[in-house]
């Protein structure tokens, strides 16, 4: 890339710094909580806020029943395309569902409040900001590109709406639909690192099943719950032995496992008669998910034997495989690696994360992925899935420099 584009790209994103925070708070503001999952309106929202800027957008509404089969109202998927001229195509992938604010909040979850250089809201650093930072780093070729600069190849920018519930009709269904063929492609990030690697994800869920009785005869009744006791015992002992292994990817750490959700019973005078619960099992790359599932479910029903006379149903809610780095991933890695190292003021490298997200996908189909975003060093700091997200306005502008100038790079004539 020739010093005359890099100028023209990095003056063109500090021209429209203030733009680019308004338009992130308009996200923000606009509130697509998953579950329940009616995100439609906020892809029409941020479709009508990309056109605004110049780009077509084509709008893929996903079927009802498809929405209701994943645990979703509404929900459309959006690409932008921009063709440079022949070479690769290189997807930018960001979802703008966001999990419910939950209590505790001192800022307005949709508020899109900015205090000290941070702005707080829901999803303004998962991963909102990053459907700022890629539309703008792409305007920002675009401006480059009128101004002489030569790139070869295409950007596509890939909005979807159900990173919460799996992605299944979000990126998968992109690219099962060959909506797209990308060649590579780069999901949302924070701004620290850039992700190769990630967790896997199985949530189950287990119904015990017993027979309800009035309390004041509760042996003519089967107690679900007591059922259910051993069996949360035997998980929480099998969590315990989990520390024990751990990836040999930096930042992975070990398996976790969490009981997330738990309900049942039908009054306090009643025996319970239905009790089921949720749990989250986190894999390393190095676990194989088939075997991980298998082996849990075969200590659910070790433990159920206990209490014969109640029944137990294990259900799969979703699994997620975990990333690994596959063939061309190292070069999208090494130039955004570079870029950043440049603008952050300090060594940025490769390393795993211990979340899950939607680049699995691409993945599973040959596609090179990395993360890379806008946000600050970890997801407790940004307060993700928690009161008071927030992100430092300064790393939306410096990551959207650093997208802009990586995919320049790749794109070089």
């Amino acid at each position: 890339m020739t010093e005359t584009a890099e100028i023209a790209i990095s003056d063109y994103l500090a021209s429209v710094e203030h733009a680019e925070v308004e338009f992130l708070a308009e996200l923000v503001k606009t509130p697509s909580d998953n579950p329940p999952g009616d995100c439609a309106p906020h892809a029409e929202r941020t479709a009508r806020l990309l056109e605004a800027m110049g780009f077509e957008v084509e709008r893929h509404p996903v079927a009802p029943a498809l929405c209701q089969a994943h645990g979703m109202i509404s929900a459309t998927n959006l690409i932008v395309r921009h063709r440079f001229g022949e070479g690769p195509v290189i997807a930018l992938n960001a979802h703008g569902d966001v999990v419910g604010p939950g209590e505790g909040w001192t800022k307005d979850p949709y508020g899109a409040v900015v205090e000290d250089g941070w702005m707080y809201g829901r999803g303004a650093a998962v991963s909102k900001s990053d459907i700022a930072s890629y539309a703008y780093a792409l305007k920002a070729l675009t401006v480059a590109a009128e101004a002489g600069a030569v790139f070869k190849g295409s950007i596509e920018l890939h909005l979807t709406y159900d990173e919460e519930t799996g992605g299944e009709i979000g990126p998968l269904l992109l690219l099962r639909e060959g909506l797209s063929k990308p060649d590579y492609a780069i999901a949302a990030g924070f701004s620290y690192a850039v992700v190769t690697a990630h967790n896997g994800c199985l949530h189950l869920e287990i119904e015990v099943r017993g027979k309800s009785a009035h309390a004041a005869l509760p042996m003519t009744g089967i107690d679900a719950l007591e059922a259910a006791v051993p069996i949360m015992q035997a998980l929480y002992d099998y969590r315990g032995g989990l520390a024990l292994k751990e990836s040999a990817l930096a930042g992975i750490g070990s398996p976790q496992l969490t009981i997330g959700l738990i309900e049942g019973g039908i009054n306090t005078n009643v025996v319970p008669d239905r009790v089921t619960m949720r749990l989250d099992r986190r894999m390393i790359p190095e676990e194989t998910p088939e075997e991980v599932e298998a082996g849990l479910r075969q200590l659910i029903e070790r433990a159920a034997a206990s209490h014969p006379l109640a029944t137990v149903a294990v259900r799969r809610i979703l699994l997620a495989r975990p990333l690994t780095p596959i063939k061309g991933s190292d070069r999208l890695a090494k130039a955004i690696e570079k870029r950043a190292t440049a603008v952050m003021g300090e060594e940025i490298r490769a390393k795993g994360v211990p979340l899950y997200t939607d680049a699995r996908h691409y993945a599973e189909a040959g596609v090179p992925i990395v993360l890379y975003g806008a946000g600050p060093r970890t997801i407790e700091e940004a307060n993700a899935h928690r009161a008071d997200e927030r992100l430092p306005l300064d790393d939306l502008r410096k990551a959207t420099l650093v997208m802009a100038l990586s995919l320049a790079d790749l794109l070089k004539a």
